[in-house]
């Protein structure tokens, strides 16, 4: 069985789904007599801490297919069941101190993209698109579902994903495919392929090859999914309540078996969590992450520049439907998303209604990519409108990256360079920007150089950039060994690092530059953390700026040194606490920024209690000033599939105490019901009474969401 199923090429193996002769019920159990016929991966092969080396931890991987679906089975045995990790059971949700076991696969067979799924051993799930630019973040939800179930030897998963969750070209029958588990009291990691410590798991291009999908139909590749919504309100004005309802809806239909069209209209984001809120001590805006579904899906599409990092987005999706922190109705938007052949496509246009800030505004972002070669893939990116309606904005840039997992044998190494320019109602001056940067991200050795600069009068509407007339220069480097011996028995991996950053003015002024060090980082055998840093800093103002209520800090150069100690706990094991201290200079002054956390899970992950706090004080001869932030987390999942939670935040800037409860049932794969409660408080400036709290805002809302596909 295992010779027809699973053969070796000089190229890469490949393993064969097997026809599904029978009928597979999700639960689970291995227990149908068509799993007997599968393609078969007979063990995974250790890829950390050993390489190579045998663990009793064997795992067989079983995979079948028909017309509408791919099914794949996992065999994890364990000679400790009773020690199996879970500490979730909500999607998406962190897993790294969990038992899981995940797959790739690479529909495109370009080597660069695909989809990963991932279950922990309690059936949580979590997913997520692949692209060729790091590692991808798991924004995409797809519709698939998963099974496992608890024995004397281990545990066993069932995992079904429908080929209208996918898209590939129709008839392609070998894709790139990866299998990987996680046992992780030992933290240990076992692969399919890709099993030296400078193979990350997400890349493609270490994979092996599934063949026997060619079988697969997407059907009509027609989807929709209306939701409605009642939701009300309190107004605190006159005390009485508000009501109200809405709906609207998405319809997804594939242009091509690759290609995807979906039309928004009367989108609503009732279900979004709230924002994590930070203390900003900078004198920069901060960066806060795209969170509603409809952008988020696809959004690494729109991914631009080699080494940009948050420095600057080109396209950044909070400018839609968001302005100045307020909601701006979205009437409809279209999207166009996916790959055919060789070029990537990721197209947006959305409409939106009249605030009292905006006038109604059509709003365009639009990427382009050509794969020219196995190594080189180059793009193209614009953007059109500004987001308050009434000013002209447009921007234009053009990329290019190389990147290979084989140069000197089996090593990674990347070259990126981008130019870009924006029009319109811009500010006078330079009004381009570009970059270059190489990157060589190893396990041992790592290293990365990253020169760009963005010009005075480079202004995207659509887009995030903080620093505009700015030239940066970055050097990363660091180490990695891995200790042996009585000594440092103990540790896992040190890790020592050195960053440099200068930023400076287009006149070639410095204005700041930043030394970060670690002469101590060691990850533990047990999965802790410790690390001490020196941070060397250089800041030069040319205005005054104000750190805190009332503090200014005056024009002039200021040089100071920083430094950190950190220590956190595992996170495979019930409870889980860290601490990080930043202490030292500060401007003219000094400043300690104290956080720390602590976390407590049940067992079998059902409940989970996580509280978080920041307590900043700082000691300036323009006067001193205290920030405080308090966040205290509670999650109650049923199953999988059923999770309620509450999330509580204060801080002493805006004064404000807010809650964000959610109650979300996905009441079968694409279905959903929400609950979403919002209330705040807010305490009074001036008041005697330090724990007094008038309500401030209160909102309740419903929300059910359907799916239908053919």
């Amino acid at each position: 069985m295992l010779l027809s199923t699973l053969r070796l090429t000089a190229a890469s193996p490949v393993v064969t789904a097997r026809p599904l002769e029978g009928h597979i019920r999700l639960d689970g159990v291995l227990d149908e007599p068509a799993w007997r016929g599968a393609g078969v991966i007979d063990d995974l092969t250790q890829q950390e801490p050993h390489p190579g080396e045998p663990t009793p931890f064997h795992t067989r991987v079983l995979i079948l297919v028909d017309d509408a679906n791919l099914y794949i089975g996992f065999v994890c045995h364990d000679p400790e069941p009773h020690r199996i990790a879970v500490h979730t059971l909500q999607r998406d949700a962190d897993m790294g101190g969990d038992d899981t076991v995940g797959i790739i696969l690479g529909t495109f067979g370009d080597r660069r993209r695909g989809y990963f799924f991932r279950i922990n051993a309690a059936g949580a799930r979590e997913d997520g698109l692949i692209s060729d630019r790091g590692r991808p973040s798991s924004d995409w939800d797809g519709i698939w579902d998963a099974k496992t179930h608890r024995g004397r030897n281990g545990w066993t998963a069932e995992i079904r994903i429908p080929a209208q969750t996918l898209h590939f070209a129709a008839g392609r029958d070998r894709w790139g495919f990866n299998a990987e588990r996680e046992v992780a009291r030992k933290l240990l990691v076992l692969r399919w392929q890709g099993t030296t410590f400078d193979s990350q798991f997400y890349d493609l291009r270490r994979a092996g090859w599934l063949e026997g999908v060619g079988r697969l139909h997407q059907g009509e590749g027609l989807t929709v999914s209306p939701y409605g919504l009642t939701r009300t309100g309190t107004d605190f004005g006159t005390g009485g309540r508000i009501w109200g309802g809405d709906f609207g809806g998405d319809v997804t239909y594939n242009l091509t078996p690759d290609l995807t069209g979906v039309l928004t209209v009367n989108t609503d984001f009732a279900e979004t969590e709230v924002d994590t809120r930070r203390i900003n001590l900078t004198r920069f805006p901060l960066f806060f992450p795209e969170k509603r579904t409809f952008f988020l899906e696809g959004s690494q599409l729109f991914s631009f520049g080699s080494g940009l990092g948050r420095d600057f987005i080109p396209f950044f999706s909070r400018r839609i439907g968001l302005y100045r922190s307020r909601q701006v109705p979205l009437r409809a938007g279209v999207k166009v998303l996916g790959q055919s052949g060789r070029w990537g496509v990721a197209l947006l246009d959305t409409s939106l209604g009249r605030t009292e800030l905006t006038a109604p505004a059509n709003l365009f972002a639009g990427r382009v990519t050509y794969d020219v070669n196995r190594h080189l893939t180059v793009g193209t990116i614009a953007t059109n409108g500004d987001p308050d309606g009434i000013h002209r904005n447009r921007l234009i840039g053009v990329d290019a990256l190389w990147k290979t997992s084989s140069f000197r044998g089996d090593k990674n190494l990347s070259f990126g360079t981008w130019v870009a320019g924006t029009g319109g109602d811009v500010p006078e001056g330079r009004r381009t920007g570009w970059g270059v940067d190489v990157e060589y991200p190893n396990d041992r050795w790592e290293g990365s150089v990253t020169y760009k600069e963005f010009g005075d009068g480079l202004d995207p509407a659509l887009g995030f950039l903080p620093r505009p007339g700015t030239r940066w220069l970055e050097l990363r480097g660091g180490f990695r060994p891995r200790p042996s011996g009585r000594v440092f028995g103990w540790v896992r991996t040190f890790h020592f690092q050195c960053y440099f950053t200068r930023v400076a003015g287009l006149d070639g002024q410095t204005q700041s530059w930043r030394l970060f060090t670690a002469p101590f980082n060691a990850h533990a055998e047990s999965g802790g953390h410790i690390e001490t840093n020196i941070v060397p800093q250089f800041e030069h103002l040319d205005y005054p700026f104000e750190v805190a209520k009332g503090v200014v800090i005056p024009p002039g150069d200021y040089h100071f040194v920083r430094f950190r100690s950190e220590a956190q706990s595992s996170d495979r094991r019930p409870w889980r606490v860290g601490s990080t201290v930043w202490y030292g200079g500060f401007y003219d002054g000094s400043l300690i920024e104290w956080s720390s956390f602590a976390g407590w899970t049940s067992p079998g992950g059902h409940l989970q209690l996580w509280a978080e706090g920041e307590y900043d004080t700082g000691s300036l001869p323009e006067g001193d000033f205290i920030q405080r932030l308090w966040q205290a987390r509670v999650v109650y999942a049923f199953t999988p599939d059923l999770a309620l939670s509450s999330y509580t935040q204060y801080d002493s800037v805006s004064r404000n105490l807010g809650m964000n409860n959610r109650l979300r049932w996905t009441i079968t794969p694409g279905n959903d019901l929400y609950v979403v409660w919002n209330h705040g408080w807010q305490h009074p400036i001036g008041d005697i009474a330090r724990l007094r709290l008038r309500p401030s805002d209160d909102h309740l809302v419903v929300k059910l969401r359907w799916t239908f596909r053919w």
